[in-house]
């Protein structure tokens, strides 16, 4: 009889297991990475029912691969773009819940007696969100359309990238054994820099190789190319010491800027989904059920403070980010669960040898018991916001319903924002760049040009010299290059400004030669690197149109494939802005969308699906109020005011594929504004279409609250009473005028 390896024994077993408790959990409806865990419990070495695998370190490497896998598909959803996209409030949401979690995780551990390594970690367990969960509920649940979810995603692709970091900081940590802050800051920094080498260098290459070789690539040969992508950034994040999830992750990101994106996601599915599959029942063959019954006292406690502490983190979070009682609450019932990166976190502390045994198991149950409470905590959100809202005293529901809608504007940036944010983006990306270029040169140029071409002093000005080469370009656009110029321009024309112009002029030249300078110290003395210094930045200007040339080739070739492939939004990140269902969403028109051409009157949109129109943005333009005749064109971008159902509605007619736009800019500051009518307005006894407030405002009454009811997107024939509260979307500027116009009239009758 034929002798099979341990490791094939093994992994038939594994994967035997793995397709039993899949079956078992689609059948109950239950998280599939639940059943994996219990298929390792079953064959792992602490439960002697069925057959237990031999060799348990064949099987870790196969769960490292899956690691890999998983964080290369994680990279594939992640997009760096996308996390731009997130907005402020999400961001927010994300920081004040993993600062909250990692300090109760701490807290917790040590009011347990655990060690000081254990409450790090367990702090670093607790304060990420299982993404796959949510996703699957969401799914499951059919609330991927409501505003809320929209934030969660934004929170969820904050929190890998936290994930990412606090992976990098345990590991400093760990191997340091204490805080050492300073430290932490350079692996921070290290961080932070290799990320952003790797993401300019990827976006700059990738695409292009891809693009080239497409018409050799069929799906075969793609799916290999991907993953021998792939599996060269985890080599190359091992080298400088990262893990190497972290270069799985990172090539993911940037595979997904380009236009076979969606293709590779699909072809790295089944593979992701079979080593993911290993891993997850990797994860339940190191359980010792004995020690999740021994620790079942603080397994109970920490699935309290995941619970407690996340809905409150995320809840507090939403409220000082303006998002509304009833999205914060529904945001934060949504997060209350950990998964995956947790996992990855306690297998760090393990193999790092940091952690104590039971902190894995531990993890493990608290993520288990988390997992199966996670639809039912999303169920119960809107009763809890229910029965907060009926304790809140009227004052305190009254100040945030004002801070929620005064949070939520669209402005103009100035130009002096405008202009240093383009300073200090391009001298971020230049003193990047340079400095890896010089690291290139240090490491492997100069050894092999001294050692195997020109040894000496020849040697070293060969190497300068084609360092110098290649950090022209970079060089230029540090010390020359205008990438604001028509905001430098206007600012120029304000002669009160002119001197901190040169002051910046100035500033960017001088850090121009400090980098050259200090590459050019390491071979000559400091007057003779301060000369050449000069004389590099003289030829800067000599040449500059060529260089220009040649960087804005480069430039071009990076934003182009940077911008190859649309994003396309899980959902509508959209924002509370008043106290009840309705809010205001922004859509973007697309090319081939049905809408195109069509003016308001042919749409019918408020009578078909209930939403108001209330502000088309168009390149220059803000046509505030749009008119029945308006029609609508290609990139316009639409503000549309209703209910979730409503908005969902209006997303699938305008196009299913449109991006809902968080953080655009408007020409003219767009808000929500309320006024109160009062016994001398102007406005009593009159229709809501006598007002006059579309006219003399450019805005749209959206919603009246009259007697205590509130009415959405009010008839144009409704009286308007005294005691009524007036929602209006428009320019807060503008709106403010009818209360100017009451007050002067006032004056008026006063003189006579």
């Amino acid at each position: 009889m034929t002798h099979l390896p341990n490791l094939v024994l093994d992994l038939g077993l594994i994967l035997g297991a793995a397709g039993i408790m899949t079956l078992i959990f689609k059948k109950l409806k239950q998280p599939l990475v639940l059943g994996y865990i219990i298929a390792g419990l079953l064959v792992g070495p602490h439960v002697k029912l069925f057959p237990t695998i031999v060799e348990i370190e064949n099987i870790n490497v196969w769960a490292e691969i899956g690691v890999i896998f998983l964080l290369f598909s994680l990279g594939l959803e992640f997009s760096f773009k996308k996390l731009v996209k997130v907005g402020g409030a999400s961001s927010i949401m994300a920081g004040v819940e993993v600062v909250v979690m990692l300090l109760l995780g701490y807290l917790t551990g040590k009011l347990l007696g655990w060690s000081t390594m254990d409450s790090v970690f367990l702090g670093g367990i607790l304060s990420i969100s299982s993404t796959t969960i949510i996703i699957r509920a969401f799914d499951e649940l059919g609330v991927k359309s409501k505003r809320f979810a929209g934030l969660v995603f934004g929170v969820l692709i904050v929190e890998d990238l936290v994930a990412i970091l606090l992976m990098v900081l345990l590991s400093t940590l760990a191997v340091s054994q204490q805080f050492a802050g300073t430290e932490m800051l350079q692996a921070v920094l290290k961080l932070a820099f290799f990320l952003a080498v790797w993401f300019l260098a990827g976006i700059f290459l990738i695409p292009t190789l891809l693009r080239q070789a497409s018409k050799l690539m069929n799906d075969e040969t793609l799916l290999i190319v991907s993953i021998a992508l792939c599996f060269l950034m985890v080599i190359l994040a091992a080298k400088v010491g990262f893990s190497p999830a972290l270069g799985a992750f990172i090539m993911g990101s940037i595979l997904a800027e380009t236009t076979k994106a969606e293709k590779i996601e699909h072809l790295v599915m089944s593979v992701k989904d079979l080593f993911g599959a290993i891993f997850f029942v990797s994860v339940g063959i190191l359980i010792n059920p004995a020690m999740i019954v021994e620790y079942a006292g603080p397994i109970a406690v920490i699935t309290a403070v995941t619970l407690v502490g996340k809905l409150v983190s995320i809840s507090a979070g939403g409220l000082m980010a303006g998002q509304g009682l009833k999205t914060s609450i529904q945001s934060g019932m949504s997060v209350s669960q950990i998964g995956e990166f947790s996992f990855i976190i306690a297998t760090l502390g393990l193999t790092l040898k940091v952690t104590s045994d039971f902190l894995y198991p531990v993890a493990v149950a608290v993520s288990a018991i988390t997992t199966f409470t996670t639809p039912y905590m999303i169920k119960m959100s809107e009763p809890l916001y229910q029965s907060v809202e009926r304790m809140l005293p009227r004052k305190w529901k009254k100040r945030l319903n004002e801070y929620s809608s005064g949070a939520q504007t669209i402005g103009t940036a100035s130009d002096w924002k405008i202009l240093l944010r383009s300073y200090l983006l391009n001298m971020a990306v230049s003193s990047v760049l340079l400095i890896a270029i010089v690291l290139l040169a240090e490491n492997y140029l100069y050894p092999f040009i001294s050692g195997e071409i020109l040894p000496g002093i020849w040697g070293d000005i060969a190497t300068v010299t084609i360092t110098l080469i290649f950090m022209m370009p970079f060089l230029w656009a540090m010390a020359v290059y205008h990438p604001q110029k028509e905001a430098q321009g206007r600012i120029w024309a304000n002669r009160n400004y002119r001197s901190l112009i040169i002051v910046l002029e100035f500033t960017r030249v001088g850090i121009a030669i400090l980098f050259i300078g200090f590459m050019l110290n390491q071979v000559f003395s400091v007057q003779v690197a301060l000369v050449v210094s000069l004389l590099i930045i003289a030829l800067l200007v000599i040449l500059s149109k060529r260089i220009q040339n040649f960087y804005i080739r480069i430039e071009n070739r990076f934003m182009s494939n940077l911008n190859a492939r649309e994003i396309e939004a899980a959902s509508n990140i959209t924002h509370t802005l008043v106290p009840w269902d309705a809010h205001l969403t922004s859509f973007e028109v697309t090319p081939n969308a049905a809408v195109v051409g069509k003016s308001m009157v042919e749409l019918q949109i408020r009578e078909k699906y209930g939403v108001n129109v209330a502000v088309i943005e168009r390149e220059n333009r803000t046509i505030m109020a749009p008119t029945r005749n308006e029609r609508v064109f290609p990139g316009d971008k639409i503000y549309v005011f209703g209910t979730d159902e409503q908005v969902a509605a209006f997303r699938d007619f305008i196009n299913e594929e449109v991006v809902p736009v968080q953080d655009g800019r408007a020409k003219e500051e767009v808000g929500l504004e309320m006024m109160v009518l009062s016994a001398d307005s102007l406005l009593l006894g009159k229709t809501v279409r006598q007002s006059g407030v579309r006219e003399k405002t450019k805005g749209l009454i959206v919603g009246i609250e009259k007697h205590g009811k509130r009415i959405l997107n009010p008839d144009s024939e409704l009286v308007l009473e005294e005691g009524d509260i007036l929602w209006i979307v428009g320019s807060p500027w503008r709106i403010k005028q009818l209360e100017a116009a009451r007050q002067k009239l006032d004056k008026v009758e006063k003189m006579r």
